[in-house]
């Protein structure tokens, strides 16, 4: 695996040679005859999407255990992983991805096991209201409520309320920098950290990696149009710098960032830029380049990627030790 980090942004970066391992995962998904997302209804796409869920299973972990709290408007579910230690920890909440249209607590469950394990950090992945049924800015209300609730209650948890990072990967890396984001606008809970994995950060679809990496590399062009037509509930919603950070005028004050990008990754030029952004605003960035990888690739428990998923998890989360 060609992974390179960088204190800063890796202006270099882009794709190199796909890794076996991605090229023979993205031949047997094409062996299935899947249709592609962008062709499918929302309840066939979720039920194609949850096929691969099944497949995942991450390490054990001392305690894992699911709860409600109460939300903006209704109640959200969270998934606490506790790995084995003292109380007192860090804590990670983490917002899975999915184009704000799937998953849910067992998408991400295997690499959340990962992470409460690798890092000796408390976990809390959201269950947060997807779209269409519920379009922005619900999603991200719920993100910022389980945050701000984790804050208060990390001692209960057996965390540590100065040492709350947010994560997430695609959609869930939009929804940790729009946290992060109204959070320094509104005098929201101090964050250690966020740590973004290929996030999509801008509702346009123009930059070189959405022209190279339109077709045939797991995530396309089209099916993030898809998602992001169900995520907004107009065209405007996407200039709102909640639902596209790249488009925030001043990215100053933010806490430090971990952003990981992909060379085979439609939406890799927007992360790359936002971490640009997020450096040139004086924000300590760690820009972590997988140039022979595929978009959800740090998801994907399952042979051959699963060494791939558990290293680059591991390199990000070494940045909340430092």
């Amino acid at each position: 695996m060609t992974g390179e980090s960088t204190d800063g942004v890796d202006e270099d970066a882009g794709r190199g040679e796909l890794h076996p391992d991605a090229q023979a995962f993205l031949e047997g998904v094409e062996s299935r005859g899947l249709p592609s997302t962008a062709n499918l209804s929302v309840e066939s796409e979720r039920e194609q999407s949850a096929m691969l869920v099944e497949r995942t299973e991450g390490p054990d972990v001392e305690e894992v255990f699911d709860i409600s709290i109460p939300g903006p408007d209704d109640p959200i579910p969270l998934r606490i992983y506790r790995p084995a230690g003292d109380d007192g920890r860090g804590v990670l909440v983490y917002f899975h991805g999915g184009g704000w249209v799937l998953g849910g607590l067992d998408k991400m469950d295997a690499a959340c096991r990962h992470m409460a394990v690798e890092s000796g950090r408390l976990v809390v992945s959201v269950n947060y209201r997807h779209a269409p049924e519920h379009p922005f800015p619900a999603g991200l209300r719920d993100c910022r409520a389980a945050t701000r609730w984790v804050t208060e209650n990390a001692d209960a948890i057996g965390g540590d309320a100065e040492r709350v990072a947010v994560g997430g990967d695609s959609s869930g890396g939009n929804l940790a920098a729009a946290v992060a984001l109204s959070f320094r606008d509104f005098d929201g809970p101090a964050l250690e950290r966020q740590l973004l994995i290929y996030p999509a950060t801008e509702h346009a679809f123009d930059t070189p990696s959405h022209e190279e990496n339109a077709s045939g590399y797991y995530l396309e062009r089209a099916d993030s149009r898809w998602f992001w037509n169900h995520y907004l509930g107009d065209e405007l919603d996407g200039k709102h710098p909640y639902a596209s950070p790249l488009r925030a005028r001043d990215l100053s004050g933010l806490p430090p960032a971990s952003v990981l990008t992909c060379g085979f990754d439609p939406i890799r030029d927007e992360g790359i830029a936002y971490a640009r952004r997020l450096s040139e605003a004086g924000v300590p960035v760690r820009h972590h380049h997988y140039s022979d990888q595929i978009h959800a690739f740090v998801g994907m428990f399952v042979e051959p990627m699963r060494p791939h998923a558990e290293e680059a998890l591991a390199t990000m989360l070494n940045d909340l030790s430092e």
